[in-house]
């Protein structure tokens, strides 16, 4: 009964293997570099990588694999994935009886691979993460403030712990196979209120200064985002899709438990917006 989690040192992956090992699973870990992997030393570590698929059999990373937790995109260009019928194949003749799979935003091979496997699969559909707010840690320790368009956009951001046990619950409970699990909070907060949160968390002040579009834009070209990702997100925080707002009770229904909540993020990571001796030496 192992269970074979890729993706294994980002930032859901390690949730999965976190709750899988709370709930007494034999987890295998897949990575391209286990000596860094840094992961609890009960799991194995395995090498592999996913744009190789012939590394998995190399290294025999699916033997004796009961589940197997698949990502959408990889390698060092964390590109979408094109050996999703591969890595399927792989499972399917080593004995793989489920499937999950972390959705990357849109069609991607993998998952229509994985959908398309004849085996027992369950898509995992989270909206936005909120470890997506350690974008700010910098510049509030260093500055005490956080720069951004659109403040009152609204976001059902979703605990990338609740994530992982969805996905941990799909692999090792009954009555999961054929679902899509879209995947929020437990509220629909604006930026405002996020920056709120943080400021409590950290006991500290963060004022939030609003960009208009074009800074905005002006900001991310100068970080070197591509053009299509930058009118993405002028689409998508200008106009939030209703998926991406709407509250849903799924990591409840499926978990046991309610979703954690942003507060509760802020303050497991109120030290990364904490100003360091170097900060204000």
């Amino acid at each position: 009964m192992t269970f074979l989690v890729t993706g294994a040192t980002g930032t859901v992956g390690r949730h999965v293997v976190a709750e899988l090992l709370r709930r007494g699973a034999p987890v295998r870990a897949l990575t391209r570099d286990p000596a860094a992997a840094d992961l609890p030393r009960t799991v194995e570590v395995v090498r592999g990588d996913l744009t190789d698929p012939a590394s998995l059999a190399a290294s025999g990373a699916l033997d004796g694999v009961t589940g197997l937790h698949l990502i959408t995109f990889g390698g060092a260009a964390l590109a979408p994935l094109e050996t999703g019928p591969d890595l399927v194949a792989l499972a399917r003749a080593a004995g793989v009886r489920r499937l999950t799979v972390l959705h990357g935003g849109g069609p991607t091979p993998v998952e229509e691979a994985v959908r398309a496997s004849g085996l027992p699969w369950t898509v995992a559909m989270p909206v936005e993460f909120m470890a997506n707010t350690l974008e700010w840690a910098e510049p509030v320790r260093r500055g005490d403030e956080v720069r951004e368009p659109f403040p009152d956009r609204l976001s059902a951001l979703v605990h990338e712990a609740d994530i992982g046990a969805v996905v941990a619950a799909a692999l090792t409970e009954d009555g999961h196979a054929g679902h899509e699990y879209l995947l929020t909070g437990p509220q629909a907060l604006t930026l405002r209120e996020r920056v709120e949160a943080i400021a409590a968390a950290r006991g500290r002040a963060v004022r939030l200064v609003e960009l208009d579009p074009g800074e905005a834009t002006a900001r991310w070209r100068a970080e070197g985002l591509p053009e299509e990702t930058i009118a993405f997100l002028l689409d998508v925080y200008g106009d939030t899709p209703a998926e991406g707002r709407t509250v849903t009770d799924t990591v409840e229904r499926v978990t046991g438990r309610p979703a954690r909540t942003f507060a509760e993020w802020a303050r497991e990571h109120a030290a990364a917006f904490r100003p360091h001796r170097e900060d204000t030496a």
